[in-house]
């Protein structure tokens, strides 16, 4: 049944209406047009969600094309209390940079540095980068095998800072902060890096620290905390007690 829609047009003053101003019927779209264009319009809804979910496939691209075929180098350079042992495990740093790395690596004897360099069979963008942690934790103090799972794993890094960052310590005070920090044999040092899951290297006034982001900020505030001069026992209990808190987490 189709719908009509009738408009009244008004009379003359003597009452009398032509032809023009009679009523006028005008014909609406039937109930049954309005719906097939409802549908068609919720179809190409759907046709169009459909094609938006699809994303585009790219193949992936060689580190190559990626560096737009240039290499890159990196220099670490190395200390003097360092260049023994460097000696001594040269070949167990230089394996993991070349075989799994894929990279050029050498020791320049006149600047003193290592230097690390890309080639065409570099496939990993990021590999440089690697290999360069790696080499600079072997230089700051850290053992071959501790410092090779920055090459392995993702989720580690290394960070530095001096006692003097944390409180202006000269003297007898600086040596009585970095004793607390070692603890007797280093049992407080070897503590916290046992409890924190971390790798700890005091060289001087200076602190490493190697292990994951959560790890090394645990590790750092009960460092800090000795420093400020709290006792052993008390930084145990709180590594303690946040250790306990993050293991519940997962």
């Amino acid at each position: 049944m189709e719908e009509t829609d009738t408009t009244m047009v008004p009379q003359n003053t003597s009452g009398e209406t032509s032809q023009n101003e009679a009523f006028i019927k005008v014909k609406g779209k039937s109930r049954k047009r309005r719906h097939a264009q409802d549908d068609n319009s919720k179809e190409s809804r759907m046709e169009t969600s459909e094609t938006a979910v699809k994303r585009p496939h790219f193949a992936p691209i060689s580190g190559e094309k990626l560096m737009g075929g240039r290499s890159e180098l990196r220099k670490i350079p190395v200390p003097a209390n360092r260049y023994t042992p460097l000696k001594e495990n040269w070949l167990k740093i230089f394996t993991p940079i070349v075989e799994n790395l894929n990279l050029q690596v050498r020791f320049n004897l006149k600047t003193r540095n290592v230097e690390i360099k890309t080639c065409k069979e570099t496939s990993d963008i990021g590999a440089l980068q690697k290999a360069a942690d790696f080499v600079k934790a072997f230089t700051l103090g850290f053992e071959v095998e501790d410092a090779l799972a920055l090459v392995r794993l993702d989720d580690l890094y290394l960070e530095s800072f001096q006692i003097q960052d944390v409180k202006p310590l000269k003297g007898d005070h600086l040596a009585r902060a970095i004793g607390r920090i070692a603890g007797k044999n280093g049992k407080t040092k070897f503590t916290i890096e046992n409890v924190t899951k971390s790798r700890i290297v005091l060289a001087d006034s200076k602190i490493h620290i190697l292990g994951s982001f959560q790890n090394i900020k645990v590790a750092r505030t009960a460092i800090c905390n000795l420093i400020l001069g709290s006792p052993p026992s008390k930084v145990y209990g709180n590594m303690r007690a946040v250790a306990a808190r993050s293991a519940e987490r997962f």
